[in-house]
């Protein structure tokens, strides 16, 4: 069956069951969940372009307005090739996000998102820093310190919070701050989890001047299980992501009613996730290790419980 721009929209929102925290969740009002799930449509699908998840020429492309040959049509053997139909689906991606400010965007994720950005007044700039990290994906491989990666997820990740927060007009100069620091620990966390998978990608998120001090080669994290050394790495990488997640729990303290509970699971699904690593002993590299739903039920009890002890 041929796959049309509406199916891929299905598609693409479909993925949100999928992720360490609670996209919408059924207990906000219905308005929030919609403009959140239209956040969520945009962030995800410039994800999937960046990764190269969607078949070049495909009905995502067309839905763009670029034409089979200006992406390749066919698959591809060269990874240049690749990063150039992925650039040339990020360029043609953000001509169509400024028609959602200025004008019809074609792609139906994107008129999906219009009514939110003019009902909730948003900017395009979180919008353009989610385009700018998929772009510098497709140039840069490797990260050589902590505050490198930290300045990747300042594009990557942390525009997501801010646009959680703009959504439900909560935003602060203090809960923006707090929310960074949540949404870079959820990046890196993610990292953690995905070592094999961004490597078959040639990516590493893990920072090579750690690599260097915990005397890991990249040929170890290839292989099927962690060493010693890869376990030292990833607890080392851990224990950051946790320190962030602390220095943002927060955030969840100076907000209240259903906002409250739905911060507290995104707090809580980093918890969760960090303790799974944790229960794999750091080894990360058969597969993502992923936290049970009761474990990130009970992950959410204690983010809401330690708030109240705090408040």
């Amino acid at each position: 069956m041929t796959s049309t721009p509406e199916v891929q929209e299905r598609m693409t929102l479909d993925k949100a069951a999928d992720e360490n925290f609670p996209v919408a969740p059924f207990f906000l009002p219905k308005a929030w969940r919609e403009d959140l799930m239209a956040v969520y449509g945009f962030a995800r699908l410039v994800d999937d372009i960046g990764d190269g998840d969607l078949a070049p020429g495909g009905a995502d492309a067309l839905a763009l307005g670029l034409d089979p040959g200006q992406t390749g049509g066919t698959s591809r053997s060269s990874a240049a090739e690749s990063g150039g139909d992925r650039l040339a689906m990020l360029d043609a991606f953000e001509t169509d996000l400024r028609k959602v400010f200025d004008g019809t965007p074609g792609h139906p994720l994107l008129r999906r998102l219009q009514p939110t950005v003019r009902r909730r007044a948003l900017t395009p700039e979180p919008f353009l820093g989610l385009i700018a990290a998929n772009r510098q994906d497709q140039l840069v491989s490797r990260y050589e310190t902590y505050d490198d990666l930290v300045a990747y997820c300042e594009l990557s990740a942390n525009p997501v919070g801010r646009l959680v927060l703009a959504v439900t007009g909560t935003e602060s100069p203090e809960r923006v701050r707090r929310s960074d620091a949540v949404c870079t620990a959820l990046q890196i966390v993610e990292h953690l989890q995905d070592v094999s998978e961004d490597l078959a990608r040639d990516r590493i998120y893990l920072p090579a001047e750690d690599m260097v001090r915990c005397s890991v080669q990249e040929s170890d994290l290839a292989q099927p299980h962690a060493g010693a050394a890869v376990r030292s790495l990833i607890a080392y990488e851990a224990e950051r992501a946790r320190r962030l997640l602390n220095e943002g729990t927060p955030l969840v303290g100076s907000v209240h009613g259903r906002l409250k509970l739905l911060l507290a699971g995104f707090v809580a699904g980093g918890r969760a996730a960090l303790r799974a690593i944790a229960a794999a002993q750091y080894d990360v590299l058969p597969g993502p290790p992923k936290p049970t739903k009761p474990q990130l039920l009970r992950e959410v009890g204690a983010v809401l419980r330690s708030e109240r002890r705090e408040g």
